[in-house]
């Protein structure tokens, strides 16, 4: 390909019509001598370089569930959490199956990504998993069994609620879930490590978001919707001029009460 008979509204025409990288019109750019051509060149170098260490990324985070399989361990389930840090609100669990060979495109740690991206990518989970489910433990079952034990109870109804029954658990985190029957590996930022547990991270994020903002029509002065039950200071400020709902955790709320006096 002679770029040099193209007019750079052509060659960007050509660039923004294929999603792919053209390795042939990438070529020829190298050679254009003209600098809007170069710089297309450049462009394209950058984006091709990006979608090869995106590539490397999302393969390295299937090797643990890929040595499993190598060692005939499958299916293999990532478990994670979301909600064991906020004032309020329960602690939301997933677990997530997913089929060796089939890559999810954007999957990563949840805090990874926008709320917008969380969502489009929690549909394709859903989609293609081979088996997914989502659990909690209320805000009494966490004063009940401390926020631990509670995490764990939700990650226990999760796996309980799977399709089909794992052999093998990858738990972010460094604890394993003690009675869950299942052997287990925790993983220390298994969300930005395990496609599985990134996975999970996903779908429990989600939904539990989603979840605040039902709560925020319920008690729309206490602003669920844009914190999610955390400790931010619009939240102390609301626990201080309404008091506690139901839904706030009682070990906390009194760190409501006392920026009243």
């Amino acid at each position: 390909m002679d770029t040099a008979k193209l007019t750079l509204t052509e060659i960007e025409r050509r660039l923004k019509s294929n999603g792919n990288i053209d390795r042939e019109l990438l070529d020829a750019l190298q050679n254009d001598e003209r600098t809007g051509a170069r710089e297309f060149f450049q462009v394209i170098s950058r984006r091709l370089e990006q979608e090869m260490a995106e590539g490397c990324r999302l393969r390295a985070m299937y090797e643990h569930e890929e040595v499993l399989a190598l060692r005939g361990v499958n299916p293999v389930a990532g478990l994670d959490e979301a909600g064991r840090g906020p004032l309020a609100g329960p602690v939301v669990a997933a677990a997530v199956v997913l089929p060796l060979g089939r890559i999810i495109p954007g999957l990563n740690d949840s805090k990874k990504l926008t709320p917008s991206r969380r969502e489009q990518i929690a549909l394709e989970i859903i989609d293609q998993a081979d088996a997914w489910a989502i659990a909690l433990a209320s805000v009494a079952e966490i004063e009940r069994h401390n926020i631990l034990g509670a995490t764990f109870l939700a990650m226990r109804r999760a796996v309980c609620l799977l399709s089909l029954r794992p052999k093998w658990l990858l738990v972010d985190g460094n604890l394993k879930v003690p009675g869950a029957e299942i052997p287990q590996s925790p993983l220390v930022d298994g969300d930005a490590r395990s496609a599985s547990i990134a996975a999970a991270s996903i779908l429990a994020k989600v939904w539990r978001d989603q979840m605040m903002v039902r709560c925020h029509r319920v008690f729309p002065e206490y602003g669920f919707d844009r914190h999610k039950g955390y400790g931010t200071r619009e939240h102390y400020d609301s626990i201080t001029k309404h008091g506690p709902t139901p839904i706030h955790r009682k070990g906390v709320t009194a760190r409501g009460s006392d920026l009243k006096t």
